[in-house]
């Protein structure tokens, strides 16, 4: 029997939490030495650092600092914060923590935006709750309904959901309910409500207890998120860690001007160049992402794509090989743009520059992480020269421009077009696979992403020495 559970039989069913007041939105701005300060002088249990620990987490961030004794005094927390900065630590950390003092089941509800960033909440979580037996669930789309329903009525510690299928569940699932939950917390809760999930918060604020504590954790504060605030926190502290946009200091950013026709030739030498560096490449749809990745393949880069109408086991087994450097170039939609921390991407380019310039931050936030440094390379064409301008208004930068020599680029011309007409073609098949419904033995439920099995017309491909610089064929 755990920790968790042989306290569990003891405890009662409610657990009574004192509420200490604290004047709304009041800002915190207790400056603290960080060299000195270590998770045990903030009021962390020792199991509780002994995990931390072994996590390699030496020392609290800046936002677990300022968030967490404000946590453990039962305070109602909006967190302000870039992305990289510790924020998930801020909030898991004391939920454990109350957790080992009050145990019961379905104690907390953390709220992501999306599947991937709650698959990685929830790692953390067992990561950091292992040596007192906290069990979690993550209950996102993508995934049979039935199998959740099980696992939920095992009454987990803690629940990590999207909106959506949360609702489903309290709505369907026979005997689920969250009467008794004691924490929520709405982790990017400016990109949950971007995202349309305004009704199922609502539906799921109404049946939760109106005694709880609740987080929430943001990387701007929009007009959407204030609304949600008054509505969902009682007293709030406000811990800002970042007043403005802005992007780490070890973030080296560039912007390259091309023209639109071009962009591939200037992608294919940009990875040739710094060739040996693991790569994030953004595009704007699920269509040029799977084009990019079928591109590249063609050229025999190790490139993987990750996107919204991938399947939820395909998406991670993505995220999953790029994390091992089992492949070194992921192609993201901008569903993998916020709260992933795979810590080992060197360089940020974006293909497609971003409609929102606050997604640029975003964007950029998947390099130059926990102090380490990183590149960042946007492409601007001759119909991006407004949205350019706005993220350097946004950012308060003007970026150097990315030095290419145009003859050096232009010698990669020639088999970059033949690689694009192999790329329509493999494209087009997969299409006509899903459409026609044939798959071959094993393609529905394999790990591997569509493009993986894309093989037929490449080898129809010959590499051309004189042009490529570093790349050999492509081998699966």
């Amino acid at each position: 029997m755990t920790e968790v559970e042989s306290k569990m039989s003891a405890a009662e069913e409610e657990d009574d939490q004192s509420v200490s007041g604290s004047s709304d939105n009041e800002v915190v701005e207790e400056v603290v030495e960080e060299s000195k300060v270590t998770f045990k002088e903030l009021g962390i249990v020792d199991p509780l650092c002994e995990a931390c620990e072994q996590l390699k987490w030496t020392k609290p961030s800046q936002i677990q600092r300022e968030s967490i004794p404000l946590a453990l005094q039962g305070k109602d927390i909006i967190g302000l914060a870039e992305t990289g900065s510790g924020k998930t630590g801020a909030f898991a950390l004391p939920i454990l923590q109350n957790l080992l003092e009050h145990p019961q089941r379905l104690f907390a509800l953390i709220l992501t935006p999306t599947r991937e960033l709650a698959f990685q909440i929830s790692e953390q979580f067992e990561a950091l709750g292992a040596r007192i037996g906290v069990k979690c669930a993550v209950v996102v789309g993508g995934i049979d309904m039935m199998s959740q329903a099980l696992t939920l009525a095992k009454k987990p510690h803690i629940i990590v959901a999207t909106p959506g299928r949360l609702v489903d569940h309290l709505e369907n699932t026979k005997g689920f309910h969250l009467k008794s939950l004691k924490y929520l917390v709405m982790d990017e809760a400016d990109r949950i409500l971007n995202m349309d999930f305004e009704v199922e918060v609502d539906k799921i604020l109404r049946v939760i207890p109106q005694e709880r504590r609740t987080y929430m954790f943001s990387a701007t504060m929009t007009k959407k998120v204030q609304k949600l605030q008054r509505a969902s926190l009682k007293d709030p502290v406000k811990v800002e860690v970042s007043t403005k946009y802005k992007t780490v200091d070890k973030l080296q950013q560039y912007y390259v001007f091309i023209p639109l026709k071009f962009k591939d030739v200037y992608l294919v030498h940009i990875l040739n160049e710094l060739a040996g560096n693991s790569f994030m490449v953004f595009c704007a749809t699920c269509a040029n992402a799977m084009r990019t990745a079928l591109l590249l393949r063609n050229l025999g880069f190790h490139a993987i794509p990750l996107h919204g109408q991938m399947s939820q086991n395909k998406r991670l087994a993505s995220l999953n090989k790029f994390r091992a450097k089992n492949r070194s170039i992921l192609i993201s939609t901008d569903v993998a743009s916020r709260g992933l921390d795979i810590p080992h991407v060197d360089v940020v380019i974006n293909f497609d520059i971003p409609t929102h310039s606050k997604d640029y931050i975003h964007r950029v936030g998947r390099t130059a992480r926990a102090g380490r440094s990183g590149k960042a390379v946007t492409f601007v064409t001759q119909y991006d020269v407004e949205l350019y301008q706005r993220i350097e208004h946004l950012i308060e930068k003007k970026l150097p421009e990315y030095r290419t020599q145009e003859e050096e680029v232009m010698v990669l011309n020639e088999r970059v077009n033949e690689a694009q007409r192999f790329a329509k073609m493999e494209l087009k098949e997969i299409e006509d696979k899903k459409k026609g419904g044939k798959r071959r033995k094993g393609d529905g439920d394999g790990d591997d992403d569509d493009t993986e099995g894309a093989m037929g017309v490449r080898k129809r491909l010959k590499p051309n020495r004189n042009n490529m610089k570093a790349k050999k064929n492509y081998k699966k």
